[in-house]
């Protein structure tokens, strides 16, 4: 099995040094650049796993970095920025960016992160319409899904809900990609039928509503399924 390749886009020398060291530590290859463009010549020589962005570079600003990588690219996007602002956040998930981290940020958050990213660019061969986190499955063939084994009810839009979390684990999905994935793109800002429709969800799902353990909360961006990561 190959090593898995990272690409560090980041100005900053000390930054990308001590990301350098992690990632080798762990067995990644570390491929680096210093500005935007740098970043977009080795894309077009090699296909890293998954890419480390920071927002704040001194050629390109890193939203349209984002945009362009996306012209022709899938490969996971996990932005690394001092930009805290919600508004940033979901600008960048909105186009394209599978991840977003804060700086400053853990070594232990980066590679859990990382790891989720390097799942879903590799997924298995054998495809399977049955999707599971801890004790709730959802099987797409049939239509149904169950918690602790037991078949509970969905309606419709609560279904289609769940099912947009199963397809993206891990992934941070702001309100407006979810709103247009249930309910259509006229929609898109009908934030409040969403958090009426997940309200509804989490009851049915969450052993606990009020403290969920299956879709958490970011806040003043979206939702997350738990991938991997699960503490009941």
């Amino acid at each position: 099995m190959k090593q898995p390749c990272i690409l560090v886009v980041e100005d900053d020398r000390q930054i990308r040094t001590f990301l350098q060291f992690v990632l080798e530590k762990e067995n990644y290859i570390c491929l680096q650049a210093g500005l935007g463009k740098s970043a977009l010549e080795i894309l077009s020589k090699e296909s890293p796993d998954v890419i480390l962005l920071d927002l704040g570079l001194p050629d390109v600003d890193g939203m349209i970095l984002i945009q362009k990588i996306r012209e022709d690219s899938d490969i996971p996007i996990l932005v690394i920025s001092a930009r805290d602002q919600d508004e940033e956040k979901a600008a960048a998930l909105d186009l394209g960016a599978d991840d977003y981290l804060t700086k400053p940020f853990s070594a232990t958050e980066l590679l859990a992160r990382i790891r989720t990213a390097i799942r879903h660019s590799h997924p298995r061969q054998n495809h399977s319409p049955a999707f599971k986190v801890g004790n709730l499955e959802l099987n797409t063939d049939l239509h149904k899904v169950f918690l602790n084994e037991n078949e509970i009810h969905l309606t419709p839009l609560e279904f289609k809900l769940l099912e947009t979390f199963f397809l993206n684990p891990g992934k941070v999905l702001t309100a407006q990609m979810i709103i247009q994935n249930v309910y259509g793109i006229q929609y898109a800002q009908d934030t409040r039928a969403l958090r009426t429709l997940m309200a509804g969800l989490r009851r049915k799902i969450e052993p606990d509503p009020g403290h969920p353990i299956y879709i958490l909360t970011e806040i003043g961006i979206g939702y997350r399924l738990v991938d991997g990561e699960l503490n009941e």
